[in-house]
């Protein structure tokens, strides 16, 4: 197929292209500055952006560049920000491709849409109702919602895919973070939070999805969950990411109320949240309605990750 790509040199983007290419589709990569002869330069998404021509002859589009989540967000109107970048110009380039005749449009969404965090023993499913818990999560479903109002007026297939947290090599933000403690041998206080569980997705499963969904008829129109199949507690996902690094992770022990009280005090709430809490996703639609199962393991994925961070 002929394939338009947006976001096309991000952290994602660039592992799917390479992954596309090798299944030997012809790629439109949009990119907003062109830096080599097969990119596509839109330069800054609007919602007015004109698709026509980078559109012409595709078959089919993943839609990866969005308005990601902010920590410390200073935009005078977060909300606004969100939906501008990732509902408004999500909803153009469906109604133009719809327009063009493609096919199929591919949407990463996130896990945000389900909500902030689970329960012990209660897993997000794809078809749970929303709960988002801030404007990135509420700007996903609101393109979602949109991108589905679109396929039913127009026909054209959407398929909404909803990872956590990916890592993989380039990965950045917290992840990259906890790699480096790791890595300089830094005591941490984590030891006592094995009772957890967190979902993730290695970037070379996320892609393996994105290429199935835009071929599986059985695809068309609906909501996925991704992840590597194996939910890990803080704790574990230490010692696995240190034993990647040949670095074994140095925890001790600290009470969980503890660390609670220390995110309290320094404004920290989310932060506790994303190392303490529970984040769980059930991918049981994803696999048996396309046969699809993660490609790598939860350590290779973390071997791919800390290669990428020496590099």
């Amino acid at each position: 197929m002929k394939i338009l790509v947006t976001g096309a040199n991000g952290f994602i983007g660039s592992a799917l292209r390479q992954h596309l290419m090798l299944d030997g589709h012809a790629l439109v990569p949009v990119v907003r500055k062109a830096r080599f002869a097969d990119e596509v330069s839109i330069g800054e998404l609007g919602p007015s952006t004109d698709w026509k021509s980078a559109l012409r002859g595709c078959d089919a589009i993943v839609h990866l560049a969005a308005r990601v989540h902010v920590m410390n967000d200073r935009s005078a109107d977060p909300l606004r920000e969100f939906r501008r970048a990732n509902v408004e110009i999500t909803a153009n380039l469906a109604r133009q491709a719809a327009d063009a005749g493609i096919r199929r449009l591919v949407f990463l969404s996130s896990i945000k849409v389900n909500g902030e965090s689970t329960e012990s023993g209660r897993l997000f499913k794809a078809d749970d109702l929303p709960l988002p818990q801030d404007p990135y999560g509420l700007s996903k479903l609101e393109a979602e919602q949109e991108l589905v109002a679109i396929s039913r007026q127009t026909g054209i297939e959407t398929v909404i895919i909803r990872p956590p947290l990916v890592y993989g090599a380039g990965v950045k933000a917290n992840f990259k973070a906890m790699m480096r403690w790791l890595d300089s041998r830094m005591p941490l206080p984590f030891g006592a939070i094995t009772h957890n569980r967190r979902s993730l997705v290695a970037l070379d499963n996320l892609v393996s999805l994105i290429s199935t969904s835009l071929i599986h008829p059985a695809a068309a129109n609906q909501t996925f969950l991704v992840s590597d199949g194996e939910d890990l507690s803080t704790a574990e996902l230490l010692r696995r990411m240190g034993f990647a690094l040949g670095k074994p992770a140095r925890l001790f022990t600290v009470p969980p109320n503890w660390l609670k009280m220390g995110a309290m005090l320094f404004n920290k709430q989310d932060v506790f949240q994303r190392l303490c809490g529970s984040l769980q996703v059930d991918i049981d639609k994803t696999v048996q309605l396309l046969d699809w199962r993660p490609v790598v393991s939860v350590d290779d994925g973390l071997r791919v990750a800390v290669q990428g961070m020496h590099q």
